[in-house]
């Protein structure tokens, strides 16, 4: 009888501590959407979100963004030092303000990059990340099937691999996930992984807003040396 028992406690026991291994890519997403988005209200999300962003480097930059996906309306207001730069979007349409003007000095359009093309790639960039998870159901997006068990700074994750069709992107990226609540806690990407470049970021803390659970922190830092870049929190706006 205690054979028998033993037996059954053993299957058990395989059963909880090859979890992971048993979930494919598409599952461990759907997981993971299921923690950050489960009411599947990204892709009619209305809001504002502050970006606060603090660097060694540099000076304080705060960032508003003002999203309407179905709308397909972005508005980003940065200020930095003494001067505040408007970008706004409303599908094809264009406006750019510098200091609350539309007539902007050439040289300041140059020096600030301030022009229509990078509005754009500003709105994939924050759409993009503070999408994500969601974000990887996006078209073009090549969902790795293996999951894979990683330790980092000394925690033990589910880890996605994700590539992404050549017209969409050429990076590749891995997002790692607590193994007991699917929540997104750390993502890393490379241009080239033979040579260990480009970044990882590390996630704290969420901010929860129409029922979407944001990470709140995120610290960025080089893959090769780990040297720190920079910090960005989420807040909401007053």
């Amino acid at each position: 009888m205690m054979t028998r028992y033993f037996y059954l406690a053993t299957l058990l026991l395989l059963s909880f501590s090859t979890k992971g291994q048993e979930l494919t890519g598409e599952q461990l997403l759907e997981n993971a959407i299921s923690f950050h988005d489960p009411q599947d209200n990204w892709n009619t999300f209305k809001g504002k979100l502050l970006i606060e962003m603090e660097s060694p480097k540099a000076t304080l930059r705060s960032t508003l963004i003002e999203l309407d996906l179905p709308a397909t309306y972005f508005k980003s207001t940065v200020k930095r030092d003494d001067y505040t730069i408007e970008s706004e979007l409303q599908k094809e349409h264009c406006v750019l303000k510098y200091n609350g003007k539309t007539n902007i000095a050439q040289q300041v359009r140059d020096s600030l990059r301030i022009t229509c093309d990078r509005a754009k790639l500003m709105k994939d960039y924050y759409t993009y990340l503070y999408g994500l998870p969601m974000k990887l159901k996006d078209p073009g997006t090549l969902i790795d099937p293996k999951v894979v068990k990683r330790t980092f700074k000394g925690k033990d994750y589910l880890v996605l691999k994700v590539m992404y069709e050549k017209e969409v992107g050429q990076d590749t990226w891995y997002f790692y996930f607590d193994p007991n609540t699917y929540a997104m806690e750390i993502y890393q990407f490379y241009h080239d992984e033979s040579k260990n470049d480009g970044e990882y970021i590390l996630l704290t803390d969420l901010l929860t807003m129409n029922d979407i659970k944001f990470p709140k922190t995120r610290a960025w830092y080089y893959n090769k040396d780990n040297t720190y870049l920079a910090t960005d929190k989420l807040r909401i706006p007053q």
